[in-house]
């Protein structure tokens, strides 16, 4: 099914098909025509599946582009964790809504709020915003939301792990009732439902599993090394397999620093994002790998949302996290868009706990490589995944 049959006007058909999109991809295809149709929706949808589209495409199409913009006024709120996810939607909605005459912007903290207040009371009709910075202004009487009809919570289980239900909540308060609501979350959790019940009445739900159907396209496999010797692994594996482009996701900024550091000793070069970073030194890390002039990027797992790079030939877990569902939202940064993609993860003993419960999740155990000068001393054992199906089908 072609996106013009989704209920899309031409302007916005046209602005989709010059990126390269041929096909809805399944989120797309659910979730449009029931935000056209003006219904609430709860949508869970993992990294990689297409999911601002989903909601920045009817947005734009339900948005009257004719309606005079009044200062300090907003049609459309967006709500994102993170100011690296709240510039790519405000860079998305303005490559799908290039053909509009219709405004949006990004704002979030970290930066200086006079330049972000100076675009709101120039008119704007979608507004991309961090919870915090959106407070500050919103009590600053630098922003109103009598006008807005729409609202978006992106990446919803995020929010909550950043503890910004309690800024959500304030900001909920001061919304119209009267507006629809949508709601996107990689995971369906008790807390993000008790979150949508707050904001959300009589939504329609949807969800796209790519648990193990993404998979298909992503080759996984761990290495097992001893955790002193994970450095000079991946120093090895990057010239051996002459790697130019990889995420490399690690625990700590600390450890993102001092692995970039011992990277470079090797004649290795790599950046870091991480939020002990300012906000420009982020942007400017964040814009040069996703336009290529950075091949090898060292994040930290909340200072990676909103990196989204086409055809991202690798993702490397240097450490693995301790939310499963953080796994698959990393290894779901590529093979994206029918092209295969590669995840790596270097696994010591003192990772043997996560390592089980990613399995367990995944439903079969990772494939093991060793290399050759990096064996592990201390072993890993191999994980029982116990696995037992609720429904026999």
């Amino acid at each position: 099914m072609p996106f013009s049959k989704l209920g899309l006007s031409d302007p916005i058909v046209q602005a989709v098909n010059e990126l390269g999109y041929t096909r809805p991809t399944p989120i797309q295809a659910k979730a449009i025509p029931l935000v056209l149709e003006g219904r609430d929706l709860i949508a869970g949808a993992q990294t990689g599946t297409g999911k601002t589209a989903s909601f920045v495409l009817p947005m734009l199409e339900k948005l009257d582009t004719g309606r005079k913009r009044r200062a300090k006024r907003i049609r459309a709120l967006i709500l994102a964790p993170t100011r690296e996810l709240a510039l790519q939607i405000e860079a998305n909605i303005k490559n799908y809504g290039k053909h509009t005459n219709l405004v949006a912007t990004a704002i979030y903290g970290g930066v200086d709020s006079e330049t972000q207040k100076q675009k709101l009371i120039e008119g704007i009709d979608i507004l991309v915003a961090t919870p915090g910075r959106l407070l500050d202004l919103a009590h600053q009487r630098a922003v109103h939301f009598d006008e807005l009809n729409m609202l978006v919570l992106d990446e919803a289980d995020r929010m909550l792990d950043m503890g910004f239900i309690g800024d959500i909540n304030k900001i909920l308060e001061r919304l119209p009732e009267q507006r629809q609501n949508l709601l996107f979350s990689a995971t369906l959790s008790d807390s993000v439902r008790l979150l949508a019940k707050t904001a959300i009445n009589n939504a329609a739900e949807i969800s796209i599993d790519l648990d193990s159907k993404k998979s298909a396209l992503i080759s996984q496999y761990l290495i097992t090394v001893d955790k002193d010797n994970k450095s000079s692994l991946l120093s090895h594996l990057i010239k051996d397999n002459q790697w130019t482009q990889g995420l490399i996701f690690i625990r700590t900024k600390h450890g993102a620093a001092k692995l970039v550091s011992q990277l470079e000793k090797r004649g290795i070069k790599a950046e870091a994002i991480h939020s002990g970073r300012s906000q420009a030194a982020r942007t400017k890390v964040l814009a040069d790998f996703t336009s290529g002039k950075i091949g090898l990027l060292v994040a930290t797992g909340i200072a990676a949302r909103g990196i989204d790079v086409n055809q991202l030939e690798r993702v490397i877990n240097y450490d693995l996290p301790d939310d499963v569902d953080d796994y698959i939202h990393r290894i779901g940064r590529t093979g994206r868009a029918g092209v295969n993609g590669e995840a790596i993860s270097l696994v010591s003993k003192d990772d043997f706990k996560r390592l089980c419960a990613i399995e367990r999740r995944l439903g079969h155990i990772i494939e093991r490589v060793t290399v050759t000068g990096f064996e592990a001393k201390k072993e890993v054992p191999i994980s029982i995944l116990n696995y037992k199906p609720k429904h026999k089908r």
